[in-house]
This record gives structure tokens, sequence and C-alpha cells, in this order.
């Protein structure tokens, strides 16, 4: 009986004492990488572009910490062309997207947010495997959804119909949207009180030297057998958008374009880029065109994510290489 008590005892004490050892470990690994920064931050969302992003090879981990474990994600670091970086999958979606850049800002010392990923095309003008590097994002997944012939909110910057898309025309049930405005708290505003945005934007001074790399050789082939009988091209400066919702619609996709004038659609840029300027962070982002977002006898997403991902890890590699110390102080 005493035995099994004090079998008891043990498991109730390493229980109790497992969890804050472990704990207090990682937050000694955490502080030691701290110190070795500034870093600048890479993020990607989806597993292909993590992918594309270690086969590059261009990653070189730390030989002392290569990774923290933070919130069941893995915080990889480590250098790329000599300049010191922390790179993390968050995760598909804007509130993984949100958390993930918030965290990284907190818990390592991050001057600046390298966002890149795959993306789809509401631009006839780009197709698969170009690159975009928009210069600012809207977040068109925040509605005030209304009754049929519902009285829009005087804040909402644009709406959408549904009765415009009936075959043939008439009465729709589904109503109308309204697309609502961010709140948007800042380190450079008054504190607790948010400013209404509408479009963020990424830094001027990283995009105007991205846009120096237009011109740069793209991949074509997405294997040996199969190429895209154009070379794919890089353009910067162009607006995107992001939502939780996956476009594969074409009328939606006209919408995006002929309403908000965006070129990509995804699911994470707008809420890295509010909460790197949220935080007065430099940010940027890269993405690769894996599909056309629902356009009618195109290719899926499956066919070109590979080579969308592949294409924006080599503008984002030598957007890396081409950062000068003006920018960023990582010596």
């Amino acid at each position: 009986m005493a035995a099994r008590l004090l079998l008891i005892l043990l498991l109730s004490f390493t229980l109790a004492f497992a969890e804050p050892l472990s704990r207090r470990r990682e937050v000694q690994v955490i502080k030691k990488v701290k110190e070795k920064g500034p870093y600048l931050g890479i993020i990607a969302a989806y597993p292909p572009e993590e992918i594309a992003f270690f086969a590059s090879k261009a990653f070189k981990p730390d030989p002392n910490h290569p990774f923290v474990e933070l919130s069941g994600r893995l915080y990889r670091v480590g250098k790329v062309f000599d300049k010191k970086v922390v790179f993390v999958r968050c995760g598909v979606g804007m509130l993984n997207a949100a958390a993930v850049t918030q965290q990284m800002i907190d818990v390592f010392d991050v001057i600046g947010i390298l966002h890149f990923g795959i993306a789809g095309s509401a631009n006839d003008s780009i197709s698969f495997g170009d690159v975009t590097i928009p210069k600012q994002f809207v977040h068109t997944g925040l509605w005030d959804w209304l009754k049929p012939n519902g009285t829009l909110e005087s804040s909402d910057f644009a709406h959408l119909d549904f009765g415009d898309f009936d075959v043939p025309k008439g009465n729709n049930l589904l109503g109308r949207v309204g697309y609502s405005s961010e709140e948007f708290f800042s380190v450079n505003g008054k504190p607790n009180l948010a400013q209404r945005l509408i479009w963020a934007k990424v830094t001027s001074q990283w995009l105007y030297l991205a846009s120096t790399l237009e011109g740069i050789e793209l991949e074509r082939c997405v294997n040996s057998s199969f190429c895209l009988t154009r070379s794919p091209k890089l353009v910067s400066g162009v607006n995107g958008t992001s939502a939780d919702i996956y476009v594969d619609n074409e009328a939606y996709r006209d919408f995006l374009f002929q309403t908000f004038q965006v070129s990509s659609v995804d699911m994470e840029s707008f809420p890295v880029v509010m909460t790197s300027l949220s935080n007065g962070i430099s940010v940027i982002v890269i993405r690769g065109i894996s599909d056309l977002a629902g356009k009618t006898g195109e290719e899926d997403i499956d066919t070109f994510e590979d080579l969308a991902a592949t294409n924006a890890v080599i503008v984002l590699l030598r957007f890396i290489s081409i950062l000068p110390p003006s920018h960023l102080d990582l010596d």
C-alpha cells in the first residue's frame, strides 16, 4: 500500500513539473535565439510552398538552435545568403496568418516580414507560373449579409447583389452583401482607437526594390515532359485580395477584378500585411500563380501549384539577396 501511494505521488510530481520544466527550457532557447537577431521573418502557408523553399537549399540552419517549437509550429532558425532568417509555415487561412505573424514579431527580434506562396489570378494578363508582388491588399471576406433590397451600411465600400447573377434574371433570396472595412490598430496611431482600413499597403521601399527584379528568369516546366509554351513573368505593383474563401468560380473571379481591380487572390496575404503594419514592421508579399480562380476551360490548382511555388521562391531568394544594409540591420 505504501509503495502504491509512493508511486502515485511520484507520478503526480512528474505530471505537475514536466510541463513547466519543458516550458522553461523552451523560454531559454527562445531567449538565446532572440539574442542572435535581428532576423527577417519568412512566412509560407501551404505545404508545397514550404517544400519549394527548402528544396532550393538556400536555407542554412543555425548549428546550435535550428528550430523553435511554439504553439504546435516549427520556427526554423538559420541564414539565407548570410542574412539571418526565421522561417515558419503558418497554415491556410486568415486567422492562422495573423496569429503567426504576431507571434513571430512578439517572440523573435524580427525587423521585416517576407510572405510568399501561391495564388489564383483574377487578371487575364497574369497566368500560370507568373509571380505577382502586389502593392496593396483588400480584405474581401468581411461581409454585411443583407436581405434582398437591404440597405447597405454607410461604411461598406462595395457590394455584391446575388440577383445580378441569376439566369434568367429574377429575385434571389440570398440578397446582397456589403464589403466592410477592417478596424486597424497601430503603434503609430492613438491607443485603443481603431482606424478604418480598406487597402493594406506593403512597404514602399521594398516594393520599389522588388520592381527592379522584373525580367528575372523563372521556371517554365512543371516536369520533364510538360512545359509552358511561354516564359513566366514577374509583375509588381498590382492589387491583391485575401479572404477565407478559396475562389474557384469564374463569375466571382470577374466580379473581384471589375470591382476591386485585383490581380491575385489568396487566403493569407492581407492579415500578414495588416499585422506587420500594425506593429510598424516592413513587409512584402510574393505570390506565384497556380490557377486562374475558376476561369472556364483552364487547369486547376493541382497542375501548377508546384511550379507556382518554385517561381515564388526564386523571386523571394533574389529579393533577399539584393536587400541592402540601408533596408535592414542584420549584421
